[in-house]
């Protein structure tokens, strides 16, 4: 089993910055494929990015070029920056890990879920 434990969100003002990270346990961290999603109220959970075993990074088209995606192997932990945030960002963001072959976009690509950390942009 693997336990992922989100942190470091909160609340920020439009245009501002934040960093969300997500600490790993229980099997060996350099072998996963590690991502964040999305869920905001009402609305179906969103791929953000994901980072893969070999340091590939993926974000989605909705926030490229403000956030990224990172891995410290050494502290089994990955991180999120997130930068010019805007209000439509607000959302729980959720950590994820896999050991399969490939790194996916798909929540279904996902074994492990963390309990997830809310962010929140005021306008």
């Amino acid at each position: 089993q693997v336990q992922l434990v989100e942190s470091g969100g909160g609340l920020v003002q439009a245009g501002g910055s934040l960093k969300v990270s997500c600490a790993a346990s229980g099997r060996t961290f350099s072998n996963a494929h590690m991502g964040w999603f999305r869920q905001a109220p009402g609305k179906e959970r969103e791929f953000v990015a994901f980072i893969t075993r070999s340091g590939i990074t993926s974000v989605a088209d909705s926030v490229k070029g403000r956030f990224t995606i990172s891995r410290d192997n050494a502290k089994n932990t990955v991180y999120l920056q997130m930068n010019s945030l805007k209000p439509e960002d607000t959302s729980v963001y959720y950590c994820v890990a896999d050991f399969s072959t490939w790194a996916s976009r798909r929540p279904s690509g996902y074994d492990y879920w963390g309990q997830g950390t809310q962010v929140t942009v005021s306008s």
